[in-house]
Formats: structure tokens, C-alpha cells, sequence
């Protein structure tokens, strides 16, 4: 991970409220696509997690196998308290990079963005690596390019395909036609399965 994205710079982020990116609820999006899930026994991560809005709707909704990961302790201790009935055993210190796997699915919310995009490549790998056969990650990625440096980092749908492709079939890359009102038309709503 590139040092000046360490633990260190993204707890600072955190404890002095520097979270542009945080929507305060699960995106619609991802809402859309939880609700239509049937199987509760999935196992499920969210890497990156932040203030995890999407495994608390998720758990709130039934799925007990929610895991969240971050590598700041504190987005992690801030869920805990306004979720205190999650299992701590689910809530994981870790650097994304250091996850195994056996996960049915992966959500992807602004974790990728966050990342150094040198490490985009390892990201995809790293994604297939932690699911199952036949594993899905779902999610969005930015598909703009932003005016200030980064993060967020942006890209474009080309870019990220060539990452993709190479581990996951696509079942869906395209715009989001339902993102929140500021991030309208410059997302792409994804759902990959493992190869």
C-alpha cells in the first residue's frame, strides 16, 4: 500500500471528519441490488469498509455472514457503536491485501477509489482471489476523472475492464441509472463473476 495511504493517514482521515466521500446511508444502487438478494447464508465482505452503511442494511435485512474490513481502527469502532449487535468476530483490522478468502460475495464502495491506482491491478487480483468459484463482487466505481488529486481516484470504464477481465466474467458494467443526485451519470454499476 503506498505510504501516504498507510492506517495511519486514513484514521486521521476519519477522527477529523475528511469523508467527502461518505454518502450516510447505503447508495441506491446497492440497495437496489441487496434487496433483490434471496440467500441469507451468503458470505459476504466488504473490504475498505469505512462507516459500513451496507452491512448494516445488509445485517439489518437478515445476512449474518456480513464481514467488514478496514485497516483505520477508528470507521470500524464508530460501526460498533451504532451497530453494538454486530459480531465483533466479523469486524476485521486488516489490510485488504491480507484477506483470505472463501466469500461468496464482495461489495465495492468506495474502497477502490481510495486506493493508489498502481495497486488497481493487485485490487482485481485480489478480489477473485478472496471468492469462491463463482463468486460474485458487486459495486460501483467512479467512471470521471476529478480536477483535485487523489482520493478519490477516478478512471474510465476501458481502464477498468483490463483489470477485470482477466479473473471475473461481467454480468453488468454499465452506468448507474440510479446513483445519488451528485454522482449521477459518472458511475458504473458493476456485477462480476469469478471465472
Amino acid at each position: 500500500m503506498g505510504e501516504q495511504f498507510d492506517a495511519a493517514y486514513w484514521e486521521a482521515r476519519y477522527l477529523s471528519g475528511q469523508t467527502g466521500w461518505d454518502a450516510g446511508d447505503v447508495t441506491p444502487p446497492l440497495k437496489h441490488y441487496f434487496d433483490q438478494l434471496r440467500e441469507k447464508q451468503l458470505r459476504i465482505l466488504i473490504p475498505g469498509c469505512g462507516n459500513a452503511y451496507e452491512a448494516e442494511y445488509l445485517y439489518r435485512q437478515g445476512f449474518g455472514q456480513v464481514y467488514v474490513a478496514d485497516v483505520a481502527e477508528a470507521p470500524l469502532r464508530q460501526f460498533s457503536a451504532r451497530v453494538p449487535d454486530f459480531p465483533k468476530e466479523q469486524l476485521l483490522q486488516q489490510d485488504f491485501f491480507s484477506l483470505e478468502g472463501g466469500y461468496d460475495l464482495l461489495v465495492e464502495q468506495t474502497f477502490f477509489c481510495a486506493l493508489d491506482p498502481t495497486l488497481r491491478p493487485r485490487y482485481a487480483r485480489q478480489c477473485a482471489n478472496l471468492l469462491q468459484p463463482g463468486g460474485k463482487l458487486v459495486g460501483l466505481l467512479f467512471n470521471t476523472t476529478f480536477a483535485q488529486a487523489g482520493p478519490p481516484f477516478g478512471g474510465t470504464r476501458e481502464e477498468y475492464i483490463g483489470y477485470f477481465e482477466p479473473f471475473f466474467d461481467f454480468i453488468h458494467f454499465e452506468t448507474a441509472t440510479n446513483s445519488l443526485p451528485a454522482r449521477q451519470g459518472r458511475e458504473l454499476f458493476m456485477l462480476l463473476q469469478k471465472k
